[in-house]
């Protein structure tokens, strides 16, 4: 697995809630390079999971994502990127400026997905899990869909056990 993109890349990451993209997001890019419609909610509302908000979050994070691709810089979106037309959308920004436009696919089992959520502050309803599972797409769809490239994060990967063998 390789974390190193050309620059100005539309880097979106795809998986579901508790699969790590935060985690790993903030260990490899800096925080300016990344895009969270849950911090747009936050932001709009003083609660990341109010729903009502993302119209309004999702319209800052264009406005935000065309300011960097305008000017080639890299950028993380920072979503489960799970549903096909938000990926699409993306896929045309990333058109539109002219710059490259990446995956990173995280392949996490339910199971680990499902422990990790429980652990986190903000704990996603198991019915969301599991309907998110349905929703993965395989890194040959996203290739399909015009990605330029596809990396994928397993349980197993160096950059996914990092923050693991860092603590012993």
């Amino acid at each position: 697995m390789n974390l190193t993109f050309e620059p100005g890349s539309l880097i979106t990451l795809v998986g579901g809630s508790g699969a790590g993209k935060t985690a790993l997001a903030t260990r490899y890019w800096p925080q300016a390079w990344q895009l969270s419609l849950d911090d747009y909610r936050e932001m709009a509302t003083n609660s990341v999971a109010d729903q009502s908000a993302t119209p309004v979050a999702d319209q800052i994070q264009t406005l935000l994502l065309d300011a960097r691709l305008a000017r080639s810089l890299t950028t993380v979106i920072d979503s489960t990127g799970l549903h096909a037309h938000v990926r699409a959308a993306l896929l045309a920004r990333a058109r539109y400026w002219q710059r490259p436009c990446v995956a990173v696919l995280f392949d996490i089992r339910l199971e680990r997905r499902q422990a990790q959520n429980a652990a986190r502050q903000r704990v996603v309803p198991g019915h969301v899990l599991l309907d998110q599972e349905r929703l993965v797409p395989t890194a040959e769809q996203l290739l399909a869909e015009g990605f330029t490239r596809v990396e994928t994060v397993t349980a197993t990967s160096p950059a996914y056990l990092e923050p693991a063998l860092a603590g012993r």
